[in-house]
């Protein structure tokens, strides 16, 4: 497995680890819904955002100790390719998802429903992303 592809398992990692419990809190409605600003989901997501952090920063520092070659070697051709096709895909997700909060939402919903679902497909294009990027490691293993 290359250094790469070990911190696309890292990022995808963080990001179900710590966004997957705020949008299944958030989903579940275990947070009252008050009117902007509603500090304590604003606080939940504060939360979920410093424990991503977290947690790339110690997998950053474990890797990099770890595997201090792989770590300090550029990326190659392929593993550019497949950032950049992987990228590329999750473009697209986030543009979907934007048209959707940004042209169509505001006439349909407000406040917390219209953020957290920018913030769903903020996270959602990033889970693509490094989904794409993981099965293009895959395939090439």
């Amino acid at each position: 497995m290359s250094y790469r592809e070990k911190i696309a398992w890292l990022m995808l990692l963080s990001i179900v680890l710590t966004f997957g419990p705020y949008f299944t809190i958030v989903l579940l409605g275990y947070i009252p819904e008050a009117a902007m600003p509603n500090l304590r989901q604003l606080g939940l997501y504060g939360i979920a955002a410093v424990a991503r952090m977290l947690i790339l920063a110690i997998g950053y520092l474990y890797l990099r100790r770890a595997f201090p070659q792989e770590a300090r070697m550029p990326p190659d051709e392929r593993e550019l390719a497949i950032g950049h096709r992987a990228l590329s895909l999750a473009y697209y997700v986030l543009l979907f998802g934007m048209i959707v909060v940004g042209g169509i939402m505001p006439f349909t919903s407000s406040g917390w429903t219209i953020v957290n679902t920018a913030f769903f497909m903020m996270v959602a294009s990033e889970i693509v992303n490094h989904v794409m990027a993981l099965h293009s490691y895959r395939r090439q293993a």
